[in-house]
């Protein structure tokens, strides 16, 4: 026989009813913002890429004003020498954004660099937009060397050149997105700097040589290239009376492909990442 206590027994009155309290639901952590992390991916890429700054700089600015020259002795002035020193100018930022964003991001992804990102708190949009915009700071001081030596070579007035300070970053933006989504969706690292590569082509042959002497195929060719409305915003302002409607609607266009392509980078971003 053994004994029970009254106390544990259920019909006992004296039997004590015991609520075990719920855990407590753990409290999440605020989303990180887009801003504030934006700006920690850009400080972030802008340290890493400014051992490679030196380099960068030359190589694209060397390339620009080689043409220059090289188109000096081909294009005396006028509407044509307009188009050189413009297409020359926004090329720097081609060289960069298209080339080495495609190079960038198609070698993080076949390293296994997009893993990394991945585990941040932070939204894909910032790590796309941080990265090409610290790859296009490099191209500042490229694109002012390159438009202030074409001008003195062509013979072309200097005094609308701030309108650089609109056209780097809104033609960076639309080709660093097509960048990015090139590096992101390839599916190679070579096939990645091919397809940059080509653009970059593109941006030279369709950006540089005067639209004048271009087949009627060509140009609709170069009126698809998005830095092609950067080109024609900046050549509209050596004219003696620019007209600022048709250089506004240029830097629209740019702005509207910017925020298009970049959308499609942050997809593919997103893509790459969860596989």
């Amino acid at each position: 026989m053994s004994v029970v206590p009254a106390e544990v027994l259920p019909g006992s009155p004296r039997a004590v009813t015991q609520t075990v309290p719920r855990a407590a639901a753990a409290e999440l952590a605020p989303r990180a913002r887009l801003w504030p992390s934006l700006v920690a991916v850009y400080r972030a890429q802008l340290s890493r890429a400014r051992v490679a700054r030196i380099p960068l700089l030359f190589v694209a600015t060397f390339q620009s004003v080689g043409i220059l020259i090289m188109m000096r002795g081909v294009v005396d002035g006028g509407h044509e020498a307009e188009a050189v020193v413009a297409g020359s100018a926004v090329l720097v930022v081609a060289f960069v954004a298209l080339n080495l964003l495609a190079q960038y991001f198609g070698q993080l992804r076949a390293s296994g660099g997009l893993d990394h990102y991945a585990t941040l708190p932070v939204p894909p949009a910032a790590v796309v937009l941080g990265a090409a915009g610290a790859y296009a700071s490099f191209t500042v001081p490229g694109t002012l060397v390159t438009a202030i030596f074409g001008c003195v070579l062509f013979g072309l007035p200097l005094t609308h050149l701030w309108v650089l300070v609109a056209v780097i970053p809104l033609a960076g933006a639309a080709l660093s997105g097509l960048g990015a989504a090139f590096g992101l969706l390839a599916p190679r690292p070579e096939l990645a700097t091919l397809l940059g590569q080509l653009g970059m082509s593109a941006a030279l042959l369709l950006g540089v040589l005067p639209p004048d002497r271009m087949p009627e195929a060509v140009r609709f060719t170069r009126d698809l290239l998005p830095s092609t409305y950067g080109v024609e915003a900046f050549a509209r302002t050596f004219r003696a009376s620019p007209d600022w409607a048709f250089v506004l609607g240029d830097l629209a266009v740019c702005a509207g492909v910017g925020v298009v392509s970049l959308a499609v980078a942050t997809w593919a971003y997103r893509r790459a990442a969860v596989r």
